[in-house]
């Protein structure tokens, strides 16, 4: 009893401190009464900050007694003003000054024989690393507010229906969409990171970027890469970076003194026009040499930014411990313009409650870097208009109301009813290309009927066909799902009726656990790793006497489970029974009859010059049952946990995938009888400085025990014989045949590729207007049966350079080489 008499006793108590809170809220203004927006407001000797919204409003939710409260913005001197807070709401509004800085005397301390700012930034340089590391370990609570608006329309669209829609005032200006969250974020060195969302709230719809967790907003200067998430390929080199003084000069506009401190501001200007590098202004603390203050920007013209023009970035510090400073608020504002639609907007996040150097218990950092609370998402507008720090302003307020109230809008069944005949209709055109999608209102049952251009075929082997199929997806629930994928084939040459069924049921996404079956009969290609599809196949074949594809038929079923079973370690496994045999040429229409082609024979193994209606032995009827497994390890896996799911991110390490495959021989019938393993080690987007990223793949392996097995069965390779392709997949060959080197024995490949974004190209005006991307890479293949096949290549993102190069020993050690140069538009 006494226990929960105690109990009762602490929650009045916690509710007795909220209830004596009060609001101090205020306007921020300069000297001339125009508002200054997101201003950071921070009480002095505390971790307890909050940021000025757009309309320079700000709100503190205090207890009562006295606060020296510090207000400070780039640009502006830094003020301290004296409140005191009683039980009741008050208005605190604060005019600041326009900043001075006085220059002279501090460059003569500073000269040296250096300019005064070279020598400040050299002081600067020398501790950086210092402040890269000084703070093992840290937590503290995120706010993340973001604004997408449009600024203007272009007068001719800018129509009733328009303004309606989009919620816009006459001049085309309105709010697209705005976001919030609060989390806890969480780092220990070197790189630990996790982060627990607590609330999330969205309004609109946001077709381009966005910033929605704390990590997205991890602005450190003193990394020598800055990294500007989701608005740039590349890292931008930081003022502070220890390769700085190569890639900027430094002007000392001033000092001042601030809160006791000294502070140089220091103007960041780039040594060449073109490059990922920051304009604008630093502020250091002297003595300390770390930075105070932020207000850089880079604008796409210089630097090859995505989707924006423009990009603000100003940040400040404070002091958390005598020693330790983090950033009490970051603020992106960006603007931008396409098809004369010009927008704009911002992110702003405030820092609060830092810890420096807690205890975590033992397993904190799992690799789980983001958590999002299963009750995040459905905060209701009572619970934000306490917790959030940055008030809204009048637009935004009636924005998330009339939004809001869409939502609930969108619950009713006249809406679904509604949107459920509207999502339904079928577009004609659109089903051509890209097939048609239907669902119930619930969204529980969807149906996809595939394009006809994958329906609909031509090929020397079943002449013109029908390839109907259709994939039905039952959402049981959040984590149970089914999807059925009938289809049938017929080709009107060969007369051959195939039909099967795939059947896929995930039942733990946390897990990314399935299980998978199909079964039935279908014509199959040759090399089961892929060549063209049907539809490139058809073009190829009816307009060049191309008939790449080489086909057999086979009647089959196969299962299997796959599980993620720890973290980073990925297992699949299943078996497969199939009954195969060869097919040949039957039908050889072309729409222009190419006198310097002719079309080949269906065996891939028949020399050239064979005739196309060959019938020679490739393989004969057979059966197979075949076991195949995989198990691939992901180090260092990194995953945010959803309500819906877990989500695997990319590794810094290399992801190591072991392959095995084994043919029974005598049972149920059997014929194979084979032993196949492999190794892939690979891994995408590797940040290479400034220069852009790299991506790998190796593999190798080989048959260790082949007794019996056919072609399908050999091991094959992606290749092309096209003129298009893919060139940002690292894993294939780009001018590879697709059948002349697939083996029974040992291989080895390796694919090799750079994207450099831009950075050789950015002094030369032509590729600089086109905003090209250079491509680097190369290819290696060599197998037991002394094939080899290599490539290099390098390429732009409009206009494709490629050189390839192979050599070949055939059985009578014949020595064919080649080499060309390709030209494409990506």
């Amino acid at each position: 009893m006494r226990k929960y008499i105690l109990l009762l006793i602490i929650a009045f108590s916690v509710i007795t401190v909220s209830a004596q809170q009060s609001l101090l809220t205020g306007k921020i203004t300069d000297k001339n009464g125009q508002v200054i927006p997101f201003v950071s407001i921070y009480i002095r000797n505390s971790t307890y900050g909050t940021t000025a919204n757009e309309n320079g409003i700000y709100q503190f939710k205090l207890s009562p007694g006295t606060y020296n409260v510090i207000y400070r913005y780039v640009g502006y001197t830094e003020k301290i003003e004296q409140v005191t807070v009683t039980d009741q709401d008050q208005e605190h509004n604060v005019q600041l000054d326009d900043e001075v800085f006085a220059t002279s005397r501090v460059a003569e301390t500073y000269r040296k024989n250096r300019d005064a700012a070279d020598t400040i930034m050299k002081q600067v340089l020398k501790k950086r690393k210092y402040y890269v590391e000084e703070a093992s370990s840290y937590s503290c609570a995120v706010y993340i507010k973001g604004v997408q608006k449009l600024l203007s329309v272009p007068k001719s669209m800018l129509g009733k229906e328009v303004r309606k829609t989009l919620d816009l005032d006459s001049n085309g200006r309105g709010i697209l969409y705005q976001s919030e969250s609060l989390s806890e974020y969480n780092f220990q060195k070197p790189n630990k990171v996790r982060e627990i969302t607590i609330a999330n709230r969205m309004a609109g719809q946001n077709t381009a970027f966005g910033y929605k967790k704390a990590s997205d907003l991890q602005a450190n200067f003193y990394q020598n890469v800055f990294i500007i998430n989701g608005l740039a390929t590349r890292g931008f080199v930081s003022p502070v970076a220890s390769y700085g003084p190569l890639f900027y000069n430094y002007q000392l506009l001033g000092t001042s003194v601030e809160n006791g401190h000294t502070i140089h501001k220091i103007h960041v200007i780039p040594k060449r026009g073109h490059g990922q590098y920051f304009q604008g202004d630093i502020y250091i603390v002297d003595g300390d040499w770390r930075i105070y203050s932020v207000d850089l920007f880079v604008e796409n013209k210089t630097s090859n930014l995505n989707l924006v023009d423009t990009l603000k970035i100003r940040q400040q510090y404070i002091a958390i411990t005598d020693s330790v400073w983090m950033p009490a608020s970051t603020q992106y504002n960006f603007k931008g313009a396409v098809f004369g639609f010009k927008f704009g907007g911002y992110y702003a996040a405030v820092y609060n409650n830092y810890k420096i150097n807690p205890t975590f218990p033992d397993g904190f950092f799992s690799g789980e870097i983001l958590k999002n609370d299963t009750v995040a998402n459905s905060k209701k507008p009572n619970y934000w208009a306490d917790a959030r720090p940055i008030p809204l302003t009048a637009s935004e307020d009636r924005d998330y109301r009339k939004k809001d109230a869409f939502e609930e809008y969108k619950k009713t069944d006249t809406y679904l009813d509604s949107l459920q005949h509207h999502k339904n209709h079928i577009n004609y055109p659109g089903y051509l290309i890209f097939g048609y999608a239907a669902s119930n209102k619930s969204n529980r049952d969807s149906l996809y009927i595939f394009p006809f251009i994958q329906t609909f075929y031509y090929n020397t082997v079943e002449g013109f066909g029908i390839n109907a199929r259709v994939s039905y997806i039952r959402t049981i629930d959040d984590f149970h799902s089914l999807t059925i994928t009938p289809a049938v084939r017929y080709g009107f040459s060969n007369k051959i009726f195939s039909a099967n069924m795939g059947i896929d049921y995930k039942n733990d996404p946390f897990h990314n656990a399935k299980f998978y079956a199909d079964f039935g009969s279908d014509v199959l290609d040759l090399n089961n790793v892929g060549t063209r599809s049907l539809y490139f196949n058809t073009l190829s074949t009816l307009l060049s006497e191309n008939n790449y594809v080489k086909y057999y038929r086979s009647h089959y079923g196969n299962f299997g489970y796959q599980r993620e079973v720890l973290n980073g370690v990925f297992l699949k496994g299943g078996f497969s029974y199939s009954s195969r045999s060869q097919l040949y040429n039957t039908s050889f229409s072309k729409i222009k009859d190419n006198k310097q082609r002719e079309f080949t024979s269906n065996n891939p193994l028949a020399p050239p010059g064979t005739p196309a209606d060959d019938h020679s032995f490739l393989f004969p009827d057979n059966q197979a049952l075949v076991f195949n497994a995989s198990a691939t390890f992901t180090f260092d896996q990194r995953y945010e946990t959803r309500p819906t799911g877990k989500f695997n991110l990319p590794s810094k390490y290399p992801t190591l995938t072991v392959n095995y495959r084994k043919g029974f021989k005598n049972i149920i019938g059997s014929d194979v009888d084979y032993d196949f393993a492999s190794v892939d080690l690979s891994q995408d987007h590797i940040r290479v400085g400034l220069s852009g990223y790299s991506s790998f793949k190796v593999s190798g392996g080989g048959f260790f025990n082949n007794n019996t097995l056919y072609y399908m069965d050999y091991n094959h390779f992606l290749g092309n014989q096209g003129t298009t392709f893919d060139p940002t997949y690292v894993g294939s060959f780009h001018f590879l045949p697709f059948y002349t080197y697939s083996t029974n024995g040992a291989f080895l490949e390796a694919h090799y590729q750079h994207n450099f974004a831009g950075s050789l190209f950015n002094h030369i005006p032509l590729v600089r207007k086109w905003k090209l991307e250079e491509i680097i890479g190369a290819n290696y293949l060599t197998t037991k049966n002394n094939r080899n096949y290599r490539e290099f290549y390098v390429g732009v993102q409009r206009l494709i350079f490629r050189v390839d190069y192979g050599i070949s020993y055939a059985g009578d050690k014949k020595y064919i080489q080649g080499f060309r140069i390709f030209y494409g538009i990506r």
